[in-house]
């Protein structure tokens, strides 16, 4: 058989080329031209190409045949009217989502010193803002969310401004048949300014959907952003997130990801450090159980002299699980004086718990220093035989060498807003956990 299905899409993208063309009309921004022609070229970008398959270098470890096999057939998945959100992170600004689109009932954004909303009812002022980072042509998913993006979180802090700690929360509310989400996330910190971004995604357990965001990230001279992203799917749900990241001249792009739930995740980061002095320090943690697949890939381009970037990923696998990372730093042969710093460790639980590596350096400079590197490894039976000898359980002694595995991880975040949330999220990780093996 072709390996196109009878629209003349690559097999697994026809269904959501289906989908596209009956909501056009429908979608936000249907009217706008400028919108219209974008969600054009994404699809006729994803009509050639379709979903990544293991045949492409950067998913050959990850392969995408259980999220197509579930079909998500329905054109719109409901809005619930009884949303349980997750508790708050300390009172701070919230924006909600819930299904992909924005609830102004659910969001706390009252006396906010930056302009903060909903990009459907924005679009008509981001003609040149919404895709200028994303490029469909380049990227399946960026185009997947090109064509069937409803709404997303549109911020502006404005130049010098502390936009202290906003959150955003992206629910499923789940159902009887698969349903997909698409939301598009504009963050723009101009000259001198700060924001907290902390995002938490979540669904009913048991639920199987697909959350597929892009974020566009725009950081100025001298601005500064804290990301934190906290997955706690779903453990039959797909999660696929694409950040585009641009940071000019001084300024600094902080990112923590922390995944904990789905069945098969990717979070993929690509950061571009613009301008002299620009820094990014992406750093996260996997904790995977039995059945669960996670890929970290991170591309960092140093495209401007004296740029920074830090990269801390750790990762815990038990039973049948896989994780994986892919960590590429490119650097121009403007980008004199870069200092590049990759690690990546990876803690096995089990003898049937699997992990890929595959870190890289693209060096065109002369003057630069730039390291990488990983390890894999089974719990320390010395350090066991210490704690069991003085009276430890075994199974308590192991929780304690992985949470000391993971400190590094999250002691490398310094906003103590993120930090909290990093407990609270690894707290609640931990009780499910110990409820299971109960």
């Amino acid at each position: 058989m072709s390996p196109t299905a009878l629209t003349g899409a690559p097999l697994g993208a026809d269904s959501f080329l289906h989908r596209y063309e009956g909501l056009r009309q429908r979608l936000p921004g249907a009217r706008l031209p400028w919108v219209a022609a974008l969600r054009e070229r994404a699809a006729e970008s994803f009509r050639a190409k379709g979903f990544p398959t293991r045949r492409d270098e950067a998913w050959k470890y990850t392969d995408l045949a259980p999220l197509l096999a579930l079909g998500f057939a329905e054109p719109l998945s409901s809005v619930d009217d009884d949303a349980a959100l997750p508790p708050s992170q300390g009172g701070a600004a919230r924006a909600v989502f819930v299904d992909g689109r924005f609830r102004a009932d659910l969001s706390a954004l009252d006396d906010l010193p930056y302009r903060v909303g909903s990009v459907a009812e924005a679009l008509p002022r981001l003609d040149g803002a919404l895709g200028r980072l994303a490029q469909p042509s380049e990227q399946p998913l960026a185009a997947l969310n090109a064509m069937l993006f409803e709404d997303g979180l549109v911020v502006r802090v404005p130049p010098g401004v502390a936009g202290g700690v906003l959150e955003l929360v992206s629910m499923a509310s789940g159902g009887e048949r698969p349903t997909a989400l698409h939301p598009r996330h504009l963050i723009r910190i101009e000259d001198g300014a700060s924001l907290t971004l902390i995002e938490t995604t979540t669904g009913p357990e048991g639920a199987r959907y697909l959350q597929a965001p892009v974020f566009e990230i725009e950081v100025a001279e001298g601005g500064r952003l804290n990301h934190a992203r906290l997955q706690t799917e779903s453990r039959a749900a797909f999660n696929l997130s694409t950040v585009y990241a641009a940071v000019a001249g001084g300024g600094t792009y902080d990112s923590f990801v922390l995944n904990a739930g789905g069945r098969l995740v990717r979070n993929e980061i690509h950061t571009a450090l613009q301008g002299p002095k620009a820094a990014c320090h992406l750093n996260g943690a996997q904790l995977l159980a039995d059945g669960q697949h996670a890929d970290t890939t991170t591309v960092i381009d140093h495209a401007a002299p004296d740029c920074p970037s830090r990269q801390t990923y750790k990762t815990v696998l038990a039973g049948r699980s896989r994780g994986v990372f892919q960590g590429k730093i490119h650097v121009h042969q403007i980008a004199q004086r870069t200092d590049g710093y990759q690690m990546n460790q990876a803690l096995l639980l089990s003898p049937e718990a699997e992990v890929d590596s595959k870190p890289q350096l693209e060096i065109y400079a002369d003057d630069v220093k730039c390291s990488h590197g990983a390890t894999v490894g089974a719990l320390d039976a010395d350090q066991l035989f210490y704690l069991r000898a003085r009276g430890i359980p075994a199974e308590a002694a192991r929780r304690m060498l992985v949470r000391a595995f993971l400190q590094e991880a999250v002691e490398a975040v310094e906003d103590p807003a993120i930090q909290a949330a990093l407990d609270r999220t690894l707290q609640a990780w931990w009780q499910a956990e110990d409820r299971e093996a109960a």
